[in-house]
């Protein structure tokens, strides 16, 4: 069983930025944020693979938003700039041995965290 503790939400104006953390009990997983927003669907945000470091994002989030690692500290952070309204939502961490970025795209993660709550004021 892997703990998975989101950190790092809050509320920020539009144009703000906020960097989320993920502490992770285990190690060796693949991590990725996923987001849900109020009456939405939770969807993919970014991934990082544990082996090489490589990243993924949705097209919604690229280029503001960068996904990296800490591996001696098992912890993954989200590095959110330019914030927009629709960009609210509750981020979650998620973590999983495999490595199929289109399982992670539906969710299909091994163990996820509680979330936490970002808020983009306009």
């Amino acid at each position: 069983q892997v703990q998975l503790v989101e950190s790092g939400g809050g509320l920020v104006q539009a144009g703000g930025s906020l960097r989320l953390s993920c502490a992770a009990s285990g190690r060796g997983y693949n991590l990725v944020w996923f987001r849900q927003a109020p009456g939405k669907e939770r969807e993919f945000v970014a991934a990082i693979w544990w082996s090489d470091d490589n990243t993924y994002y949705a097209d919604s989030v690229k280029g503001r938003f960068t996904i990296s690692r800490d591996n001696a500290k098992n912890t993954v952070f989200l590095q959110m700039n330019s914030l927009k309204p629709e960009d609210t939502a509750v981020y979650y961490c998620a973590a999983d041995r495999g490595w199929a970025l289109i399982n992670w795209k539906i969710g299909k993660m091994d163990y996820w965290g509680q979330g936490t709550q970002v808020t983009v004021s306009s």
